[in-house]
């Protein structure tokens, strides 16, 4: 015989629509734990990123193309009592092919005043004329208080005569 329940057992009992989020809690608090503990011992990932104080010496001669303040272009090789001549803008690659063989590096010595824009773009001149071993010349030492490098390389190169 099948059972009757009553409707009166059912009346009582309420459905609750909550959410016990006591054991969430629970565990977010050991995650945090966890986290704060194991935090601590995880090295990061180091880079030893180079700094201008130990760049390398260039191994070869190499063609110097000056940018300075006014935005004039001055060509030389990088030798002992060799002065730089003026070249004009369009003429600067000619002049630097005149001078470098398959494996001359050459680099670009840029006044700290000349903007960024212009350094890059007589960059990507002469790179995409073929010369591919090109660099930036820095000067070598750290900075001192008011910002300028010091040590034997921060002595300025012999540049162009002010006029």
């Amino acid at each position: 015989m099948p059972s009757v329940r009553s409707s009166s057992g059912r009346a009582g009992r309420r459905l609750k629509n909550e959410i016990n989020v006591v054991p969430y809690i629970d565990v977010m608090l050991v995650l945090l734990v966890i986290f704060m503990v194991t935090a601590p011992l995880i090295t990061p990932g180091l880079i030893d990123l180079p700094t201008v104080g130990q760049a390398a010496e260039v191994p070869a001669t190499p063609v110097e193309v000056q940018v300075d303040a006014d935005g004039g272009l001055f060509v030389r090789k990088r030798e002992p009592g060799a002065q730089p001549e003026p070249v004009a803008a369009g003429d600067v690659v000619d002049a630097v092919r005149a001078r470098i063989t398959a494996d001359t590096p050459v680099v670009i010595a840029a006044d700290g005043k000349v903007p960024y824009e212009s350094v890059m773009k007589l960059m990507d001149q002469l790179r995409s004329n073929g010369i591919t071993r090109l660099g930036l010349l820095v000067n070598q030492g750290a900075p001192d208080a008011a910002g300028a490098p010091t040590g034997p390389a921060a002595k300025p190169a012999p540049g162009p005569a002010k006029r």
